[in-house]
């Protein structure tokens, strides 16, 4: 009886500390996800929003699953955030709208796999990025 006393609080504080590990990385992951997005706002740079994409998820991604799928909330907030306010703010067609969202998302998924951002990185873009 001990002994099973003792499995189910071992698999318990285990898993505790696996929802805390989880749950870190996904701040953390949060985190790389704002860092991208304010570095895309400073530099300001057309041509540069899918290479930003990229390298948000794919910082995210690095921290583990938790930042992986902090990324993949955001980026998927955001995508349907923008379905609403892009027609509006920006006067884009629906279907404009849906091919840059598709464009991003390819982007997102590219760094959430692990693939090096700098595949979207425009030329010109400065190196402090």
């Amino acid at each position: 009886m001990k002994l099973f006393t003792g499995l189910i609080l071992c698999s318990l504080v285990l898993g505790a500390h696996s929802l805390l590990s989880f749950l870190g990385e996904a701040f953390e992951g949060t985190k790389d996800m704002w860092r991208a997005y304010r570095d895309m706002k400073e530099a300001g740079y057309i041509g540069a929003d899918k290479y930003f994409h990229a390298r948000g998820n794919y910082d995210a991604a690095q921290r583990g699953p938790g930042g992986a799928w902090a990324a993949k909330v955001i980026s998927n907030a955001r995508e349907n955030i923008q379905g609403i306010t892009d027609p509006l703010l920006k006067g884009m067609t629906r279907d404009q709208v849906r091919e840059d969202s598709k464009a991003d998302q390819f982007a997102n998924e590219w760094g959430r796999s692990g693939k090096d951002p700098n595949h979207f990185r425009p030329p010109g873009l400065p190196d402090k990025y």
